[in-house]
């Protein structure tokens, strides 16, 4: 008896890709090739950065490391497959390997979206309670918020894995999509799969809603505090340390709830691609660069690890 109690009923499955072989898809897959490498050493960077230089040893620094290790085993988890599947011509995936991917799939996003909600905390805190920030963003708060971002992602990654490995597979293996996602998969299932579906709207529903009611309370008591300063030097301050928080999360959140949160008469396959290569490969590129280039502390720690390199490569 194996893992999965319907692994000896189906050989795999077969992704049917978002790429054929046309000379505009060619372009279009190197794009993403170069997308998911700017991502790869885009977040390696920025996680090197934060280790490495003291000076971004705060909490909003620690948690941008966790966003940028979340992002990294994104990218991993999706595109090298879909790149081997796509170069290879082959784009078989066993039944094991699909429910691994799903495991790590939805335990990424749903870490990422909790942790992009609980960053919007934090940023409240420094803005209307400044004083008492240490004390109330201490490092065994940090640690726990991280944890339970990264707990609650893996325990939803783990339900939905296990359920949707556990449906019967005897009609078609062809995956309408680049990797294996669970609504796209449960459409093969030969069996009613309506109160699963209703299960998986639900857990999307906890998952995208609950951060998100944090973000926008958070938020709002932000834009109080902000309209309550006298100085205006302040006021652009408090907002510039929030624009690339709330730029990453428009990106997630509006990609998210586009795919998760329609009604089913409402999706499309070629939607559905398009929307999630914009949110497994495109997100995790664009966060580091939102995050450094629009900051002085990180840009600060590139230059002073630039300057570091040179003085070592001239002895």
């Amino acid at each position: 008896m194996g893992i999965w109690p319907n692994a000896s009923s189906i050989d795999g499955f077969i992704l049917l890709g978002i790429f054929s072989h046309s000379q505009t898809d060619l372009v279009l897959f190197s794009a993403v090739m170069l997308v998911f490498t700017v991502a790869l050493c885009g977040n390696v960077l920025l996680i090197l950065l934060i280790y490495t230089d003291s000076r971004l040893h705060t909490p909003m620094y620690f948690f941008l490391s966790q966003l940028s290790l979340m992002d990294l085993m994104l990218v991993c988890n999706i595109v090298p497959k879909m790149a081997a599947n796509f170069l290879s011509g082959r784009k078989s995936i066993s039944f094991v390997g699909c429910g691994i991917q799903i495991g790590f799939f939805v335990s990424l996003v749903g870490s990422e979206g909790l942790l992009l909600g609980l960053m919007a905390y934090d940023r409240y805190v420094a803005i209307s309670h400044p004083l008492h920030y240490p004390v109330l963003m201490s490092q065994r708060i940090c640690l726990q918020i991280a944890g339970s971002s990264w707990a609650f992602g893996i325990l939803d990654g783990i339900i939905q894995m296990v359920a949707a490995m556990s449906m019967p597979y005897c009609g078609s293996r062809y995956v309408d999509h680049f990797f294996c996602e669970v609504p796209a998969l449960l459409k093969l299932a030969c069996t009613d799969t309506s109160l699963f579906d209703t299960l998986l709207f639900a857990c999307c529903v906890f998952m995208l809603l609950l951060p998100f009611s944090i973000i926008v309370a958070s938020y709002a008591r932000i834009l109080g505090a902000v309209l309550r300063m006298h100085s205006a030097q302040s006021r652009k301050k408090a907002l510039a340390t929030c624009s690339s928080h709330l730029t990453a999360v428009s990106l997630f959140y509006g990609a998210a709830m586009f795919i998760y949160l329609r009604p089913r008469r409402y999706r499309a396959p070629s939607h559905d691609k398009v929307v999630s290569i914009f949110y497994t490969v495109l997100t995790p590129m664009l966060n580091p660069l939102i995050y450094s280039l629009r900051n002085r502390e990180v840009m600060a720690a590139l230059h002073k690890g630039l300057d570091r390199c040179k003085v070592g490569s001239k002895h």
